[in-house]
């Protein structure tokens, strides 16, 4: 096996519910991704992990606002969150953008390509954006949105 297919194969271990909690509450956005992971993940033992942590997240919840975006594709939606997520970093705000892709009925794939088209707020220290694609969820959310944005508003 060559040392690039080992590197690949490799498997990082899944942090401790303690050391996921922690990291959101230090504003850690490879802890916040992780636990979202864990929420749309169907293992067992990641459901129970990401229970304790929503469990936490929801104690700590600081006042935040939450702002829904639909349109047809092209519109400019894109373009819109991150003019509007970097006005609200200059004021002083930290913003998390939840992207919600459809996903094909015939392929089962979505592109997920909105934070590609973010750039200047994808690069910036006070944002999150996390695509997801909405799998067989109707209404442009995916099946753990609720449990993301909690994530998100700790």
């Amino acid at each position: 096996m060559s040392k690039v297919t080992h590197l690949l194969h490799q498997r990082t271990p899944v942090p401790s519910a303690e050391e996921l909690i922690l990291g959101i509450d230090q504003g850690d956005t490879t802890s916040l991704a992780r636990a979202i992971t864990l929420v749309e993940s169907e293992n067992p033992d990641h459901l129970s992990k990401a229970a304790r942590v929503i469990e936490s997240c929801l104690k700590a919840r600081p006042d935040t606002m939450r702002i829904g975006i639909t349109g047809v594709p092209g519109v400019g939606k894109s373009t819109f969150i991150e003019t509007l997520g970097v006005t609200l970093i200059e004021a002083g705000h930290r913003v998390a953008v939840l992207a919600i892709d459809p996903t094909s009925t015939l392929s089962k794939g979505s592109i997920l390509g909105d934070k590609t088209r973010m750039t200047t707020l994808a690069s910036n220290p006070n944002a999150f954006i996390r695509p997801s694609a909405s799998g067989d969820s109707l209404g442009g959310v995916a099946r753990k949105t609720r449990e993301a944005i909690i994530l998100c508003e700790a």
